[in-house]
């Protein structure tokens, strides 16, 4: 969604590469951390005037009908036609050349991989230890109007001359920002297989087995390898098309004067010292210096997360002692906020990645992405199959040697216990399960961008959340409502109200701009919005149909208030409705309304009662509007104050209830805002967070600012609230938890979310409020913004990593049993237990449809009463170890007793059978025995079915002459068989005596987290 840089803006050379971190791979660039590609067309490659004149008032059309797909957020963020080449369409027409300039890029990838790591690492380092560099909006914040004018040579009535616009382009570029292109197909594939330690040993073991003539077993493992590779890339490109139709690609073009005329252009070509104007449901096209500013106000919450609307000014700040945050430069408009009231003339001062929308994108662009905790553990799991293989080699052949035994009869025995050690399916089982835990978060309204990042969710330990749009509606609602001696609660419930209150309602309806569109949304200023849903809510009536405004006053901010008058009918007399600050409206009343026929005159108690009251409502977060009616034109007779309206950005439904389960389950919840102290801790202690009385729970962005890294670390113990943040500060916050060895999910909405969302181990953005940026930093897109799909997710995540467990349990005590029985008989010389198709087929069991079965066990209740796993907590846990050797040494000593048995009177082709069928049996109670603790026989229907088919395949092994003949075996006596199968019940029995024990300690623990979450509330 990017354009790249001109030719001339780029450093470095070609053949210097580096491996950057994006949002969903590696991307080879030069060194100097801009991509070397091709020169990106002028925006009016896309768009061009309908009219031969540019100074027109029409916006620009597009020049084809795929113009808007180059575009995305407010067109800052280009893509170069070339990058889009990589359509279903456009495959086929790769050429040799494109294949080897492929083949280099991984090459180089691989070759510097690891350097580039370690680069970045100490690149991290530098960049957290550099002060914040002053950027241009900061800047010019402290100059006057004038001095901004004359330090770009522009003026506020003929604004920049065309001649000097092509210089300006050159030295400060496009209004827009560069990020990675997208890679090559056949780049993605590839990087699943070299970044993947077990892929690549599965790769060595199908070329071994090919080497020593093992064709069917370097085909089998081939296909499994194609299988995951196929798989997991098929759903990531499944995810990739859900997040690109949320994205809204909407061109944006802005108003602007050059050589003292009007044009109407797209945002792309601003440059610094252009003058342009906007007004109500515009976007600030790039970051400005405000030349004039009438009723301005601007909301910014999807920078800075403050949900009000920024009053907005052309006055100079002041310098201070501390710089002033993005919140306080009032007369500072910044690139991508929206203006919500008034109109405004500014003097662009940065434009691209050095506005403030660019310095958040940038610090996006320079987060390493992280691995996930299953990633890391499969990644050592494959380093230990590694070395146990190489290690079964060398005792192998070692004792071979010693017994005099032939070499190559040795390395190939060697080899087959290897290959045989690879649970081959795992690769195949994990990616499945995992893709279907993608499919399921679909269906609860969550869309995962990477596989591992399902359960890597299971693993969260803290959740950040972004309060505005997340926590909360970022929408002005009315909560409360009073008249004098009278405050009520309202909601869509409240419809009985005083004549006070209801004329309270009827003003803030009338007075009020605000309006419902074709799509049945209210438009307009925030504040209007709230009091028109309100009144529409209690059953308010329209009166502005047929009320004729005679004359109208706006709001503004220095008289505080609105009013207009007008009448209702031609025969009525003239009525002026108020609303505004409580001390603008408390001021122009004498009389305060109690009902239709009494209107007693506002004593000082009363005046001091109202305004205590209004007083009390503020403290706790809430705006209050009030409102008061008089009659004759814009009230010249005396006022009468009706009442007041209280609203607030609420919380979102279902927060509070999410919030105490996440407690519950050991996930500690920190909400992070740009919002004032108390607003914050308000909303914080509504939602259920943990919050101590005062303020000894928040902490500011000035607090953080002056803490070392190790306060910030100790400090994060006790805090639950962080207020007037900013994304630096952000960012800080994450590092600091996952220096704690925390596990931390970043959710947002807001540009300003971005860089945190990327370097948290878990990112979480909004489907619907959610800007582009936010979703593209995202690993995981809420598509219904609700704060409990969080939950879902997380009872999602810990139910597949314990279904991992379980399938992995069973294979690795399957392989462990085989390589036992092998071993052991080469070992002391016996005959071989169990022949080569017998072991292709237990190969087959311990890779195919009863592991894979063990995926998909439902997720079990108890889950979420668990702690949270660790960081640094292996798959391989003691207790999943100890389950592997207790399934694995039921499975081996029924097959030696039943093998030592048989081999007293030399072993025939039944006593082979029997050995053969015993393992087997003993098998499929093992797959049945690890499914979930608290999973029923009958629950899981699948393993219940794919057990079922096995069990009827080794019969068919058994009594088919045909298959009698391929794998050796001879038809048993039903004696033989019910002796089995009685070992085989015995078997299951002392397997549930292991799963009671191992629920005991399961509901151990879970008392004790539970003690601890008591402790901690």
């Amino acid at each position: 969604m990017a354009a790249p840089k001109d030719k001339k803006r780029q450093s470095g050379h070609s053949h210097n590469y580096s491996v950057g971190t994006t949002s969903t791979a590696y991307s080879l660039r030069p060194a100097s951390t801009t991509q070397h590609r091709e020169p990106s067309p002028p925006a009016s490659t896309y768009f061009m005037n309908p009219d031969p004149d540019p100074y027109n008032d029409r916006p620009p059309v597009p020049t084809t009908d795929d113009a808007g797909a180059h575009f995305a957020y407010s067109t800052t963020l280009r893509r170069h036609p070339h990058d889009l080449a990589l359509s279903p369409d456009t495959l086929p027409h790769f050429t040799l050349e494109d294949t080897r300039t492929t083949a280099q890029k991984i090459w180089h990838a691989i070759r510097y991989q690891q350097w580039s790591l370690l680069s970045q690492r100490d690149h991290a380092d530098e960049r957290h230890s550099k002060p914040p560099v002053e950027t241009p909006a900061a800047r010019y914040a402290y100059y006057t109007p004038q001095d901004a004018l004359s330090h770009f040579r522009s003026s506020q009535t003929e604004g920049l001359s065309s001649g000097v616009v092509h210089g300006l382009r050159d030295r400060y570029g496009y209004n827009e920002f560069d990020v990675a292109a997208p890679e090559p197909l056949l780049l993605k594939f590839a990087k699943t297989i070299y970044e993947s330690p077990l892929i690549l040993l599965l790769l060595g073991s199908a070329v071994v087995s090919a080497l020593m003539g093992n064709i069917d077993d370097a085909v089998s493992i081939g296909l499994a390898i194609l299988i995951v590779l196929t798989v997991g890339f098929v759903q990531e490109r499944r995810s990739e098309k859900s997040l690109e139709a949320l994205n809204k690609l909407v061109p944006h073009h802005c108003h602007l004067v050059r050589d003292g005329r009007p044009a109407h252009l797209l945002a792309n070509e601003l440059v610094p010292g252009d003058i342009v104007t906007f007004s109500v449901g515009d976007r600030v096209p790039s970051d400005v210096r405000l030349l004039e500013a009438v009723d301005l106000e601007v909301d910014e919450s999807s920078l800075t997360g403050e949900t009000r609307a920024v009053s907005k000014s052309t006055n100079a700040l002041t310098r201070g002692a501390h710089a002033a945050g993005l919140a306080d430069r009032t007369c500072i408009a910044y690139m991508g906020t929206l203006v919500r009231n008034g109109r405004g003339t500014g003097l662009v001062v940065a434009t691209g990645a050095q506005t403030e929308f660019g310095v958040i994108f940038a610090m996006m662009q320079d987060v390493e992405e992280k691995r996930t905790a299953l990633q890391l553990s499969m990644d050592e799991l494959a380093k230990r199959l590694s070395a146990l293989s190489f290690g079964i080699i060398g005792v192998i052949c070692v004792v071979g040697w010693i017994q005099g035994r032939p070499w190559l009869e040795m390395f190939t025995i060697g080899v087959s216990l290897a290959v045989a050690a690879i649970p081959e399916g795992l690769p195949i089982v994990t990616t499945v399960t995992l893709a279907l835990g993608v499919l399921r978060m679909s269906h609860r309204k969550a869309i995962v961008k990477k596989l591992p990042s399902v359960e890597a969710l299971g693993s969260v330990s803290v959740i950040c959340s972004d309060k505005t749009g997340t926590l909360t509606k970022n929408e002005q609602t009315v909560t409360e409502a009073y008249a004098v001696d009278e405050l009520v609660q309202v909601d869509a419930a409240t419809t009985k109200l005083s004549s006070a209150l209801r004329k309270t309602f009827e003003i803030g309806a009338i007075c009020n701009n605000a309006f419902r569109n074709e799509e049945g949304n209210t438009v307009g200023q925030a504040t209007d919005v709230a009091l028109l849903n309100a009144a529409l809510a209690i059953g308010v009536a329209e009166q502005r149909t047929t009320f004729v405004r005679t004359s109208e006053k706006p709001f503004n901010s220095e008289q505080k208030f609105m009013s207009v008058s007008g009448r209702s009918s031609p025969e009525a007399r003239e009525v002026c409705y108020l609303k505004g600050s409580i001390e603008a409206v408390l001021e122009r009343c004498k009389f305060y309304l109690v009902a239709d026929d009494s209107t007693p005159a506002i004593d000082p108690s009363t005046r001091t009662l109202i305004t205590a009251r209004a007083e009390s409502v503020a403290s706790r977060g809430l705006r209050v509007i009030a409102m008061a009616y008089g009659f004759g034109s814009n009230g010249t007779a005396p006022m009468v104050f009706a009442g007041f309206a209280a609203m607030r950005d609420p919380p979102r439904p279902g927060v509070a209830d999410s919030i105490a389960q996440l407690h519950q389950a050991g996930v500690q919840v920190i909400m992070i805002t740009g919002d004032a102290e108390q607003t914050a801790l308000a909303i914080a202690r509504e939602i259920g967070l943990r919050v101590q009385p005062g303020t000894s729970s928040c902490l500011t962005g000035t607090a953080l600012d002056s803490m070392s890294k190790s306060q910030l670390r100790e400090a994060m113990g006790s805090v639950s609230v962080f207020a007037r943040t900013t994304p630096r500060h952000k960012m800080a916050i994450v590092e600091a938890l996952q220096s704690r060895g925390a596990v931390v999910a970043m959710t947002g909405d807001g540009v300003n979310d971005a860089p945190a969302l990327k370097m948290a181990d878990i990112g979480i953005s909004m489907g619907k409020s959610g800007t582009d940026v936010a979703k593209e930093a995202a690993d995981v897109i809420l598509v219904d913004d609700n704060f409990g799909t969080i939950l879902a997710a997380i009872e999602e995540g810990k139910g597949i990593f314990h279904n991992i467990q379980n399938f992995l349990s069973f294979q690795l005590s399957t392989a462990v049993a085989a390589l036992s029985l092998i071993t052991l008989s080469t070992f002391f010389r016996l005959s071989n237990p169990l022949n080569a198709m017998e072991i292709l087929f237990i190969n087959i069991l311990m890779d195919g449809p009863p592991s894979q079965s063990l995926g998909v066990d439902p997720v079990d209740p108890a889950v979420m009463r668990r702690p949270p796993r660790g960081k640094d907590e292996e798959i391989i846990t003691r207790r999943l170890l100890a389950r592997v050797l207790f399934s694995a040494c039921m499975i081996v000593f029924g097959t030696l007793f039943v093998y030592a048995y048989e081999l007293s009177d030399g072993l025939s082709a039944r006593d082979q059978t029997m050995t053969f069928t015993t393992f087997v049996f003993l098998d499929l109670v093992s797959a049945l025995q690890n499914r979930g603790l608290s999973c029923g026989i009958l629950h899981n229907r699948m393993l219940l079915t794919t057990v079922s088919a096995s069990f009827c395949a080794q019969l068919g092994l058994i009594y088919v002459p045909f298959m009698q003949r391929i794998f050796q075996t001879q038809s048993l006596e039903s004696r033989d068989l019910m002796h089995l199968l009685a070992l085989a019940g015995a078997s299951f029995s002392l397997h549930e005596v292991r799963r009671r024990y191992e629920r005991r300690l399961n509901a151990e623990q879970a008392t004790s987290t539970f003690t601890r979450v008591e402790e901690l509330a």
